[in-house]
């Protein structure tokens, strides 16, 4: 098990990212896509990385809802 820093943005179809609600958590996992896939309300749509080496995984309904996490070590 790894133990990253999470943050969460909760993005919704009326607010965008300048409303979203945002949230710092610590977790323990084996990967940022395992937790999420365990944790998240919503499928995968996208895993990337950010100009500091975090990932970052998208997931969404499809209406319009989002949460991105970004995981740091």
């Amino acid at each position: 098990m790894n133990e990253y820093e999470v943050f969460i943005e909760d993005i919704n179809s009326c607010g965008g990212e300048q409303h979203a609600k945002k949230e710092l958590i610590e977790v323990e996992a084996a990967s940022p896509e395992a937790y999420v896939k365990e944790n998240g309300r919503f499928p995968i749509l996208d895993i990337s990385e950010n100009a500091v080496g975090d990932t970052v995984i998208t997931t969404g309904d499809g209406c319009g809802n989002f949460l991105r996490y970004t995981f740091a070590q």
